[in-house]
């Protein structure tokens, strides 16, 4: 922030614009997944702090939480309503009214510079974002998103054009806000919008129905449902609430290696029944969910994954041996099946059944066969589950 700080004001006594140390800014604000090792740590911190409360342990627990997110996320959950409720909209009230009297609009329809914007910015952006995609898409250099087809493509490309804080920007260092030509083109600017706009809605209503692009959401639904013949269950198979978690034993935020199973298994009891399917995306979470499976052919699969959790650091091959002859099982049978097609073809159940539900990270939750959006520690899936069970019970007072 002080690199920042002492910049932006280097390019504003400079002469240069200062919205170029803006963008630097951003380059410079480090960004990086979250980090376990320190989410770890300040567990440890907290715990610190729990034993002996004071402003030095709490001022610790601080800082620990502050370093396993990195700053770019911090900075974006910090800055995000300030920024959408106040600073753009005080930046629109500021740049973007234009005096219509002595003809201004009349002159404006008949600027080159008007025309040249509304064109930029409703067909340039449309032609520029919507046939790059596609060109990139056709030669296999990317795909688009699940769901996501080019009919939505061009949609948000049009609605592209509605952006009017960097045109704003650039009209004051072209022409000057206040002159005949600056004028022009934040009428063009204005009238971009709403063209945008419209062409948009217009371009995702096409899509919808000659395309059926209706969402371009993940799947929501879990699928297939539950089914006590093949999946793993723990708790009563009939029981009122179903827990559904998409797992990898390398994943260090699952319910088994954070305690959350724990804690909503202390809470509902056999009311709840737990389901894990697996979703193998770490180096070693394919081998892993094999061994679990070649476990559960001898009848102890929760056992199993009880005990593996807790040794997410050594999941090699000969690790997963060890744990079978530990475990007590046939290490022979458990060997063979480690390999086996049958087992193989379980995990890639699991995965096709990941890939049609929406679940494309661990761990993805699903409450009574619905995806679990955001947040996923222990209280929100008891709030979670909570608001299902009287749902159901709303339903069944209804019938």
């Amino acid at each position: 922030m002080l690199i920042v700080i002492v910049l932006w004001f280097a390019t504003v006594d400079s002469g240069v614009h200062a919205s170029l140390a803006g963008m630097v800014a951003g380059l410079l604000i480090p960004a990086y997944p979250t980090r376990r090792q320190q989410v770890v740590a300040a567990r440890q911190l907290f715990r610190d702090f729990w034993q002996s409360p004071s402003a030095a342990s709490a001022r610790a627990v601080d800082r620990g939480l502050a370093r396993g997110i990195s700053v770019n996320e911090r900075m974006h959950e910090v800055l995000r309503m300030p920024t959408a409720l106040v600073i753009v909209p005080i930046f629109a009230l500021a740049n973007a009214g234009v005096d219509l009297r002595g003809g201004v609009l009349v002159d404006s329809f008949q600027s080159s510079v008007t025309w040249g914007v509304i064109v930029g910015l409703v067909l340039g952006k449309l032609l520029g974002i919507g046939l790059a995609t596609f060109v990139a898409v056709k030669l296999g250099a990317g795909r688009l998103p699940e769901g996501v087809g080019m009919g939505s493509v061009f949609g948000g490309a049009a609605l592209s054009g509605i952006g009017f804080t960097v045109s704003l920007l650039v009209i004051g260092l072209a022409f000057g806000p206040t002159s005949d030509l600056g004028r022009q083109a934040t009428v063009g600017v204005l009238v971009a919008m709403v063209l945008a706009t419209a062409l948009g809605w217009l371009i995702f209503r096409v899509a919808a129905k000659r395309w059926g692009e209706e969402t371009a959401d993940l799947p929501m639904v879990l699928t297939p449902p539950v089914d006590p013949e093949v999946d793993h269950i723990r708790g009563p198979e009939d029981a009122q609430l179903t827990l559904v978690e998409y797992i990898d034993f390398e994943c260090a935020y699952c319910a088994h290696a954070t305690g959350s199973w724990e804690d909503l298994r202390s809470r509902f009891g056999d009311d709840l029944r737990y389901v894990v399917r697996h979703l193998p995306h770490h180096p070693h979470g394919p081998i892993a969910a094999r061994a679990s499976e070649a476990a559960s052919n001898q009848g102890i699969f929760w056992p199993w994954l009880d005990f593996v959790f807790t040794r997410q650091d050594a999941l090699e091959r000969e690790d997963l041996i060890r744990y079978a002859e530990e475990l007590g099982l046939d290490v022979a049978q458990f060997t063979a099946d480690l390999d086996s097609a049958a087992v193989r073809a379980r995990v890639e159940r699991d995965l096709e059944s990941a890939d049609a539900s929406g679940a494309h990270a661990t761990p993805t939750f699903f409450v009574d066969g619905r995806r679990l959006l955001g947040n996923y520690d222990a209280r929100t899936l008891t709030s979670a589950l909570e608001a299902s069970r009287r749902g159901t019970r709303t339903q069944e007072v209804r019938s």
